[in-house]
């Protein structure tokens, strides 16, 4: 039960955290990506830029280690398409292409798609990506 409130106020926080800097990077505001990037980085409880330099094979490594992957997975496959997207717009096609593939390996390791959206996130998925 400890485990379950630990996850869903962590969940709560990455959510909270990464609405905010969704909006800001797809404004353009450059401090937005780096901070969704932060808050996965935090939901793994690792460095955020440790964290997102790891091949996609690594990155989930780092989440089966961290015995939490399962609980978070769809959230970080969410974030990473995204930022892939919002890279993709910018021109940055090295850090599109490599958060495409992270959220891939994520969503291949731990059986979440990348296009579903997770329910906490479907507001501001619509309102942003639509």
């Amino acid at each position: 039960m400890l485990q379950r409130d630990y996850i869903l106020e962590i969940v709560g926080q990455f959510v909270e955290g990464v609405s905010d800097a969704l909006r800001r990077a797809v404004s353009g505001d450059a401090s937005g990506t780096s901070d969704v990037e932060r808050q996965i980085g935090d939901l793994l409880d690792l460095d955020p830029a440790t964290a997102l330099s790891l091949s996609p094979d690594s990155l989930v490594t780092m989440m089966v280690l961290s015995g939490m992957g399962d609980s978070v997975a769809s959230y970080v496959c969410y974030a990473l398409e995204r930022l892939s997207r919002i890279y993709g717009r910018e021109g940055d096609e090295d850090l599109s292409g490599l958060r495409r593939i992270q959220a891939r390996a994520v969503a291949e390791s731990f059986s979440c798609d990348p296009d579903d959206v997770p329910e906490e996130l479907a507001a501001l998925d619509a309102e942003l990506f639509a």
